[in-house]
């Protein structure tokens, strides 16, 4: 063997140090290779599942029209809107047999009030009598409601009859003893060129001439009420019906969800809770000023409901959902960015944004010049949720609620 042998030789025996650590380059090229196939992989799989999304906010067309509106920055809840647990001594009447007593009203101690299957009722001790049926059966779907009748709005006139502002059939002159009921005003109905879509509630004279109403939508019905809350028209109106020569008139218009109504004493002015903008209007519908509004209360704390006398007089008004401050209204973020709405209404049913917007029931009691005296409050609305209107009796408050399966009672003596 020459030299050039041994050398080539001792070159392929070379001693050779095994560890159990790869090659640095071939540790790096595995693990490049690995990170690019995940994230392949994953941006695959994210586009999979994100396609049919855009391809839904892309094409579909939103239900709604949202306008942008303003609301002020929400006040403090301090003062006389101090949270407290205060509702939560109220108890709980008829629970599991009534559903949805949006309003009450009553005959000595006899309560009466419309329910969410389309009945008059009125409840005497701990049972309940059917004074009436105003729509037709079957009632309990959405697709129903317009059909089968949603009472909301209920008074007594000065005759003893009950006067019931229906959603959808209309306005009506109830005998609370016999359960003949007469057609005032048909909903439905063009009124100045525009339909009466959701008739809300009413509000009688004392000498029983006048009857007066909310209709808080020409473009919305009751079933679709959180497309009215988030697309925020200003198509509601309030009305008079004179019951002495039968004309209807139109005597403010242009409103944001008019709601609750109360006469005033001395019957020249309405309030009008105006509930996207969070306040109460006063309508001038006699005297010197007939045919003008100003604002009763602005800014409030929560969105307001029905309006109904206190004993001490003032007013009480009921708020389901209230503007946390400090906190976060939802409502209130979203009133100046429509684009959000349209898309949320593009991929979510109202029944599932109800179970989003957060349950805190508010009642207030007001008195001239939109000043709050008192507030009782449920925070998560664990006793009384839901709460559309606050009637007074017998130093009582019975609190109705538009969606609860019962009405909750609360003595103002305990509170």
């Amino acid at each position: 063997m020459n030299e050039t042998e041994g050398l080539r030789f001792r070159r392929l025996h070379r001693p050779q140090v095994i560890t159990d650590e790869l090659p640095e380059h071939r540790y790096k090229g595995s693990g490049t290779y690995s990170g690019k196939v995940f994230q392949v992989t994953l941006l695959s799989l994210g586009g999979f599942l994100l396609l049919p999304l855009l391809i839904i906010i892309l094409i579909l067309e939103s239900p709604i029209q949202p306008e942008v509106f303003s609301l002020k920055e929400p006040p403090m809840m301090k003062g006389c809107w101090e949270p407290n647990l205060k509702l939560r001594e109220a108890q709980r009447l008829f629970e599991d047999q009534i559903t949805g007593p949006e309003s009450i009203t009553n005959i000595g101690d006899v309560l009466f009030s419309g329910t969410a299957d389309g009945k008059i009722v009125k409840l005497v001790g701990r049972r309940i009598h059917t004074v009436t049926r105003l729509g037709k059966l079957p009632c309990g779907s959405k697709e129903e409601e317009s059909s089968c009748g949603r009472p909301l709005g209920i008074r007594l006139g000065p005759n003893g009859t009950l006067f019931v502002a229906d959603a959808y059939l209309g306005l009506f002159e109830v005998n609370p003893t016999t359960g003949e009921a007469t057609r005032l005003v048909s909903g439905g109905q063009v009124v100045a060129g525009r339909k009466l879509s959701f008739i809300n509630d009413v509000a009688v004279t004392q000498d029983g001439k006048k009857v007066y109403f909310t209709d808080s939508s020409s473009r919305w019905q009751r079933r679709d009420y959180m497309q009215l809350i988030m697309e925020a028209t200003a198509d509601g109106r309030v009305l008079e019906l004179d019951l002495e020569t039968r004309e209807l008139t139109v005597v403010m218009e242009n409103l944001r969800f008019p709601n609750g109504i109360q006469l005033l004493p001395d019957e020249e002015s309405v309030l009008v809770a105006e509930t996207t903008m969070a306040r109460i209007r006063r309508v001038h519908v006699a005297g010197l000023n007939k045919g003008g509004m100003d604002t009763f209360i602005d800014n409030l704390p929560g969105f307001p409901d029905n309006i109904r006398p206190s004993s001490t007089g003032g007013y009480w008004v009921a708020m389901s959902a209230v503007r946390p401050n400090p906190g976060f209204s939802m409502l209130d973020f979203l009133s100046q960015r429509p684009w959000i709405k349209k898309l949320i209404f593009k991929l979510f049913s109202q029944e599932v944004l109800m179970k989003f917007v957060p349950r805190y029931s508010l009642v207030a009691e007001l008195h001239d010049g939109g000043v709050c005296t008192r507030s009782f409050h449920d925070p998560n609305g664990l006793v009384a949720a839901y709460i559309s209107e606050v009637h007074e009796h017998d130093g009582s408050l019975y609190l109705g609620s538009f969606r609860s399966p019962y009405i909750a009672k609360l003595d103002l003596s305990k509170v």
